[in-house]
């Protein structure tokens, strides 16, 4: 074993841990090198989703002193950015020992003389983004590992503008996690004067802001059917209820997940975007013949769909076409006068189609690297300047209004029950209401491949074949010829037809984008929060004779070409 991995394993051994975890530290030197290796090799860092990991001992494992670690590098640094009193809001969802890592976080801020308010019960992320501002908060803590599976948990960190850390704040703050000394230097015991125990005061004006976007003078169609789960999650303290609020009486839940659960016993994985989490919800909704599906991901920030086809069978959508019915919706209820000052936000990798409409509606469409944490940074530059209508990311997040600074899937669980009943009224599904996008702008169809490498061998084979393609770019894709070549870490921005280069115009990031000049954009990157590479393929054509299913056909085979060459 590396002698370095070796030695910060034996560091876990000394008094200045607990017994606990010594004699998993020690089993585990004894018994299972290569759980060591992965446990110290490294340490848990910053991506596009904050801090995750699988919990357990270890200096790249989420446990009680990495949570620690980072919380007092976060209070280092916010005591070097801000002068007198400093307050931190911190919620948590359901995942297994979330309440307690809140618990610590909320401890070192104190011991450090700062003032938390912490949720006394579990919340979704989003209504933490909303508390930073609302309690003019310094910065915010969410204790969660989103979709990923029961062994994560996680920690997101935002700033006073209620969106997650971006540069150059996200890098400050690791500078002072790795200038912390050792862990037996970080304070547990903190100031419990410091800490206020905070729910309803907080819920009550998040769910009136919400309630103030919903049109009073569309057709309540009481009868439209929602089945919604939540997925054993945070979802459950405000949908339900939201929605009815609303007006909308035939709401379902899957009762065995509405139960907040770290375990996650119905599901093999408590993520909205695959159909197996959604298999209850789905059946549920055939039974009582149900409109429309909603499930959220443990901590609510993300949505997915199942709505009607022809044949009145439940279909999924996509993060793409979800995100291009609500984002049609939100430029439809935006006055027209208001074009002009207002805009759109989305990452490189979500569909085109949403720039297209924005560009005919008149409304600028401003792109960002992927992360909802790079939106949120440009509402706050265009706050007092611009309007934000809405945005969203292919991975099932969506945002509209500026209340909030992360995606939210109350807010968008709330406004897609509001659009499947307006269709429903005009004797129309979503689906319908998709189609009709298609038919009006052109039908765009995405596939998101990845290929999982795990651990320390993973990440150096994922960096080999980012530099692959980097060395090595493809002249055609699909017969087509790459007319355009972006590489992200670079930030050059090259045209392959008279190799003139610009930049991004976005923060440094390790994605590759190929364009052709059939409009065809394969995106590649590895994935922030997972040991995975990404691969985004997009292909988009004008509806024939206003046939959607056979453009789509068509599209499906194109992709199925692209993928088999690309990868």
């Amino acid at each position: 074993m590396n002698k370095e991995i070796l030695d910060k394993a034996k560091e876990w051994l000394s008094p200045n841990f607990d017994e606990e975890t010594r004699k998993r530290v020690k089993y585990l030197l004894e018994n299972d090198e290569q759980e060591i290796i992965e446990a110290f090799y490294k340490d848990l860092e910053f991506g596009t989703g904050g801090m995750r990991g699988i919990m357990g001992p270890g200096t790249n494992r989420m446990n009680k002193y990495t949570v620690g670690k980072a919380t007092t590098g976060l209070a280092d640094y916010l005591h070097e950015q801000f002068d007198g009193n400093i307050s931190v809001a911190i919620a948590y969802d359901s995942r297994n020992l979330s309440g307690f890592f809140a618990s610590v976080a909320a401890q070192v801020l104190s011991a450090k003389g700062i003032h938390v308010y912490l949720f006394n019960e579990l919340r979704p992320t989003p209504e933490l983004s909303f508390a930073v501002r609302y309690l003019k908060c310094n910065a915010g803590i969410v204790i969660t590992a989103s979709h990923n599976p029961k062994e994560y948990n996680g920690y997101k960190v935002y700033w006073n503008d209620g969106g997650q850390l971006v540069p150059p704040h996200d890098k400050g703050v690791i500078e002072k996690v790795y200038e912390i000394p050792n862990f037996s230097s970080i304070d547990f015991k903190g100031d419990d004067a410091l800490i206020t125990h905070i729910a309803g005061e907080v819920d009550k004006p998040y769910e009136e802001k919400i309630l103030a976007m919903v049109n009073r003078d569309i057709p309540r169609n009481t009868s439209i059917g929602v089945v919604y789960t939540a997925l054993h999650g945070t979802g459950i303290t405000h949908i339900p209820g939201l929605l009815k609020k609303c007006g909308f009486d035939n709401i379902m839940t899957v009762p065995e997940q509405s139960v907040p659960d770290g375990n996650f016993p119905t599901v093999e994985s408590p993520n909205p975007e695959e159909r197996s989490a959604l298999k209850m919800a789905l059946e549920l909704a055939a039974e009582k013949d149900a409109d429309l599906v909603l499930g959220t991901d443990p901590d609510a920030d993300r949505v997915g769909l199942a709505v009607k086809d022809n044949q009145n069978n439940l279909i999924l959508l996509n993060g793409n076409q979800a995100g291009a019915i609500l984002i049609k919706y939100l430029l439809d209820s935006t006055p027209e006068s208001e074009y002009p000052k207002s805009f759109i936000c989305k990452t490189i990798v979500t569909t085109r189609l949403i720039d297209k409409m924005a560009k005919e509606y008149g409304v600028k469409c401003v792109n960002t690297l992927t992360g909802f944490k790079y939106i949120a940074r440009e509402i706050r530059e265009q706050e007092g300047k611009m309007k934000f209508i809405g945005g969203g990311e292919e991975s099932f997040g969506y945002l509209a209004g500026d209340f909030v600074r992360d995606k939210d899937a109350v807010i968008s669980s709330v406004l897609f029950t509001q659009i499947a009943a307006i269709a429903k009224a005009d004797a129309k599904t979503l689906l319908d209401y998709l189609y009709d996008i298609y038919l009006r702008f052109g039908v765009y169809r995405e596939r998101l491949v990845s290929r999982t490498r795990k651990g320390k061998k993973g990440l150096e084979e994922i960096a080999e074949m980012m530099e692959g393609y980097r060395e090595y770019p493809p002249e055609t894709l699909a017969g087509e010829k790459v007319i355009r070549f972006a590489d992200y870490l670079s930030g050059e921005d090259k045209n392959m037809i008279d190799n003139s280069v610009s930049d991004t115009g976005t923060d440094r990031s390790n994605v590759l984008q190929f364009e052709t000049e059939g409009g065809t954009l394969v995106t590649v990157r590895p994935s922030g929060t997972e040991p995975k590479i990404k691969f985004y393929f997009s292909v988009n054509e004008e509806a024939r004779d206003g046939d959607v299913d056979l453009s789509i056909a068509r599209l499906e085979q194109k992709l199925d070409r692209l993928v088999e060459a690309f990868i």
